[in-house]
């Protein structure tokens, strides 16, 4: 039986990926489809992704499928023919190529069935997909986020909208997406007869919670078409206004891409201008958190000076200073109320004093 899954050491096959001298191409798509036997079909494109040595991540649900990946560019057209071909729901499936990008983001495939494609927490069986908003091109964006009685809500999470988001957009600020939708129509109540204008990274998220909207009462309910990914695209292709400002954060090796040179965020140490993410480089914490190029070479790459002290011990040390920790926790800080935001007020009083 053939392999349906890696089997090779993932040091080395980034060092294989980063030895590779043709370009790929980093592209995300998603669809919601009735998938009848998820496994089987998420089989079958696997040892066909495999032979066009596609990488990334890609899930299967019984509601459809989600995936970013990058492909070596002579095989770009065979892999969005194969996906074309996989299942006649898929033919012309939208494909958001990524603007800022090397190639490198991914260097393994991972594929995987799942509940759902997108975690939402609905359970009533009367919600239908089926039943979403309407879509919003870029120029279709522009004109209907001018109008007076248009509201526009950003389903992501506080990290990714710190960096860049729409103006005027509100955050929905909870810290997971089934936690999101209750907390949106909330918020909205008493606006279900407003224009809701709904987006996310690549809009498999606002899609779902367009639906959501609609089923709970909401009358004229918009997401972007393809989201951040291909408004940005399409807006600089037809020389529009660009009313995304800042980066797009995306989920790879790169942590995000530049729309505009808008730089929203600041440091979350010291708490100068800056939208760069990076993982603390201490092994026992590696927290996604902003930091700029001054404080990452004092800290040496880490979030505080208590990681600096773990990141230089003897790894046996390390070992045993971490052991019993929850790691990885805090990867992805989506709440506001970022854990270093109080080592950023000492370091403000520590540099000012």
């Amino acid at each position: 039986m053939p392999v349906l899954h890696n089997r090779v050491n993932n040091e080395e096959l980034k060092q294989r990926m980063l030895a590779e001298t043709e370009p790929r191409t980093t592209v995300s798509f998603y669809q919601y489809f009735p998938v009848a036997e998820p496994e089987a079909f998420r089989n079958n494109l696997y040892l066909k992704f495999v032979d066009l040595k596609v990488f990334g991540r890609i899930y299967v649900a019984a509601e459809g499928i989600n995936g970013q990946v990058s492909v070596p560019e002579s095989n770009y057209e065979a892999f969005r023919d194969t996906l074309y071909q996989s299942d006649p729901m898929l033919n012309g499936i939208r494909m958001n190529i990524a603007l800022d990008d090397d190639g490198k983001s991914f260097w393994v495939l991972r594929m995987k069935v799942r509940a759902k494609i997108v975690a939402d927490g609905i359970d009533d069986p009367t919600f239908n997909m089926a039943k979403k908003g309407k879509y919003l091109k870029a120029d279709e964006y522009n004109k209907l986020s001018e109008e007076k009685d248009t509201i526009i809500v950003d389903m992501r999470n506080h990290y990714e909208y710190e960096v860049g988001h729409f103006e005027n957009a509100i955050e929905v600020p909870s810290d997971t997406f089934r936690d999101q939708l209750p907390m949106a129509a909330d918020m909205l109540k008493g606006k279900e007869d407003k224009n809701i204008i709904m987006y996310c990274t690549g809009g498999i998220r606002c899609e779902k919670a367009s639906a959501y909207m609609l089923h709970n009462g909401f009358k004229n309910v918009f997401h972007v078409e393809g989201g951040i990914i291909e408004y940005a695209r399409k807006a600089k292709e037809q020389n529009l206004p660009l009313k995304f400002k800042g980066k797009n954060f995306v989920f790879d090796e790169r942590l995000g891409e530049r729309i505009t040179d808008d730089v929203l965020a600041e440091c979350h140490v010291c708490g100068k201008p800056c939208d760069t993410h990076t993982n603390c480089k201490n092994d026992g914490c590696h927290l996604l958190f902003i930091e700029c190029e001054e404080c990452a070479e004092r800290l040496e790459g880490c979030c505080s000076e208590a990681c600096v002290e773990e990141k230089n011990m003897p790894e046996e040390e390390q070992r045993k200073h971490r052991a019993g920790r929850e790691n990885g926790m805090m990867i992805f800080n989506k709440s506001k109320e970022h854990p270093l935001r109080k080592h950023r007020s000492e370091w403000k009083v520590m540099r000012e004093g």
